[in-house]
C-alpha cells in the first residue's frame, strides 16, 4: 500500500512539474528577424499592432474581429457593420465608427465619404464610399456586389489604425509600436487590448536581416524567430532547425505587359507555353511548393490541376515566328540570389523560344517582370478576388460555386499577360525557448499566445 502511495506520489511530482514547464509565463522580449521590411502590407508588424473589422477561421471563413456582428443589403451592394463596444486605441481613444471611417479614408483613394480630407492614397479598396450611420455602425456601399467582404476586410491592409498627436501610429492589437532601438522596430505588449494581454513583455523585429546573419543568431540564441526561404527548407531540416512551415500562400508569376512586343496576344502566349516550371521548382526551388499554372493553390481553389503546366517549346517558337532581335528586359523588385536564379532560368526559357531577353539594369523599367505576390485569403471567391485585384487583371466572378470561380479566372488568364509559375510556401525557424508559436493561415507567426521558456 505504503510503495503505492509513494508510486503516485512520484507520477504526481512528475505530471505537475511537466505542467509547470509548459503553462506559458507571462514577460521576456521575443527577437525576430526578417529579410524585409516589417511593417510591409503582409509585414509581421502590423498583425501584431493593428486588428480589421474581421479575421479568418481556420476554414477560411470570416469570424468577428472588430465587427462583432454584419448585415448585408441591396443584393451584397450595402454592407452595415457593428462595432464591438468599449475597445480603445493603443492612446486610450475609443474605437467608434468615425474611428474606423477615418482609418478606412486613409488608406483607401476610393473609399472616402463626400466630407472626408484624406491624406495620400495607400491601398486600393473595392467599395465606393464609407459612413458612420451611429456611433458603433460602419456602413459600407458600392456599386456593384462585393459578396466577400468580410473575408476581403480581414487582410492586414485593412488594419483599422489611427495617428496619435506624436505621429505614431496606434492600432487595438496585441502589441504597440514603442520606437527604435539599435536598428529594430520594438514592439511592447498592450495590457489594455480587448482579446487580452499577450504573455510577451515586448517582441523586437530586426529588419533586412541576411541569411547568413538570421540563421547565426539563432544558432547562438541572440534570434528566436528567423525566415527560412523555400529554396532552403531543406537545407534546414537536414539540420534539425525546428521549423514551421505554412501551406503554399506566395504566387511566383511572370508579368507581361499588352504592349510593345507582347501587344500582340499570340507573342505572350508563346511566353507562356516557353516556361519550364519544372526546373524552377526541381532545381531552384528544392522541390518546395507547387508547381502552378492557376491564380490559387490547389488547396484553395480544388481546380488548380485543370490549369496546364506543361512546356511545349516548339509551339512557343511557331507562335513566335521569325527571329527577334531587339533585346528585352526582364527584371524582378525581388532580391536575394535565388530570385536571380529564377529570373536567368526564365530568360534563358524565353531566348529557346525565339526572344532575345536581358536581364534589366537597375532603374530601367523592364519588358518583362517576375513577381512574387503573397495570398491572405483561404476562401476560395475572396482568394480569387484577391488575385485578381493584385495582378490588376479584368475580370469578374459571375454565379456562385466552384465552376463560377473557374470560369472567372480562366478567363483572366486566357489574355496571358500573368504567368503563374509556383506557389511557393512560408517557413520559420523557431529558438528552442519559443512555446505555442503558431501560424496564420497566410503563414505569418501569431505571437499573441506565444511565450518564453523561464519568463517571469
Amino acid at each position: 500500500m505504503l510503495r503505492q502511495a509513494a508510486i503516485s506520489g512520484v507520477l504526481l511530482f512528475v505530471t505537475l512539474a511537466a505542467s509547470a514547464r509548459t503553462r506559458p509565463h507571462y514577460g521576456g522580449s521575443l527577437r525576430i528577424e526578417v529579410h524585409g521590411d516589417a511593417w510591409a502590407p503582409d509585414g509581421i508588424a502590423r498583425r501584431l499592432v493593428l486588428d480589421g473589422l474581421t479575421d479568418l477561421s481556420a476554414t477560411g471563413a470570416a469570424q468577428p474581429a472588430l465587427a462583432v456582428e454584419w448585415t448585408r443589403k441591396n443584393h451584397d451592394q450595402r454592407w452595415d457593420f457593428q462595432l464591438r463596444p468599449w475597445v480603445r486605441f493603443q492612446d486610450g481613444t475609443p474605437l467608434t465608427a468615425d474611428a474606423v471611417v477615418a482609418s478606412f479614408n486613409a488608406m483607401c483613394p476610393n473609399g472616402a465619404s463626400p466630407a472626408a480630407t484624406t491624406p495620400a492614397p495607400q491601398t486600393q479598396c473595392p467599395w465606393n464610399a464609407v459612413y458612420a450611420a451611429g456611433p458603433l455602425d460602419v456602413v459600407i456601399t458600392s456599386d456593384t456586389p462585393l459578396p466577400d467582404l468580410p473575408e476581403l476586410l480581414a487582410q492586414t491592409r485593412f488594419g483599422i489604425s489611427r495617428k496619435d498627436p506624436s505621429g505614431v501610429l496606434r492600432g487595438t492589437g496585441p502589441f504597440q509600436v514603442s520606437g527604435f532601438t539599435n536598428g529594430a522596430l520594438m514592439l511592447t505588449a498592450y495590457a489594455d487590448c480587448w482579446q487580452g494581454r499577450p504573455f510577451l513583455d515586448s517582441v523586437e523585429i530586426f529588419q533586412h536581416r541576411s541569411q547568413r546573419d538570421q540563421w547565426l543568431d539563432l544558432s547562438v540564441g541572440r534570434a528566436d524567430i528567423v525566415q527560412v526561404p523555400p529554396e532552403l527548407l531543406r537545407q534546414a531540416l537536414q539540420q534539425h532547425m525546428n521549423v514551421q512551415v505554412s501551406g503554399p500562400v506566395d504566387l511566383l508569376a511572370l508579368t507581361l505587359p499588352p504592349q510593345g512586343v507582347f501587344k500582340d496576344a499570340s507573342m505572350r502566349q508563346s511566353a507562356a507555353l516557353a516556361v519550364d516550371r519544372a526546373a524552377l521548382y526541381n532545381v531552384i526551388f528544392q522541390k518546395q511548393g507547387e508547381i502552378t499554372a492557376s491564380l490559387l493553390p490547389q488547396r484553395v481553389s480544388g481546380y488548380a490541376f485543370l490549369f496546364s503546366t506543361d512546356r511545349d517549346l516548339n509551339r512557343a517558337r511557331a507562335l513566335r515566328g521569325g527571329a527577334f532581335a531587339t533585346p528585352l528586359g526582364l527584371g524582378s523588385e525581388l532580391g536575394g540570389a535565388t530570385m536571380r536564379l529564377a529570373a536567368e532560368r526564365l530568360a534563358l526559357n524565353l531566348d529557346e523560344a525565339g526572344f532575345n531577353i536581358k536581364m534589366a539594369s537597375p532603374g530601367v523599367p523592364p519588358a518583362i517582370d517576375l513577381r512574387l505576390i503573397h495570398l491572405e485569403e483561404t476562401d476560395p471567391r475572396a482568394a480569387v478576388d484577391e488575385m485578381l485585384a493584385a495582378f490588376k487583371l479584368n475580370a469578374t466572378v459571375n454565379g456562385n460555386g466552384s465552376q463560377a470561380l473557374w470560369r472567372a479566372e480562366s478567363s483572366a488568364l486566357q489574355s496571358h499577360t500573368v504567368i503563374p509559375l509556383l506557389w511557393l510556401p512560408r517557413a520559420w525557424a523557431v529558438g528552442e525557448r519559443v512555446r505555442d508559436l503558431r501560424l496564420s493561415p497566410d503563414g505569418e507567426p501569431l505571437l499573441a499566445a506565444a511565450s518564453l521558456e523561464g519568463a517571469k
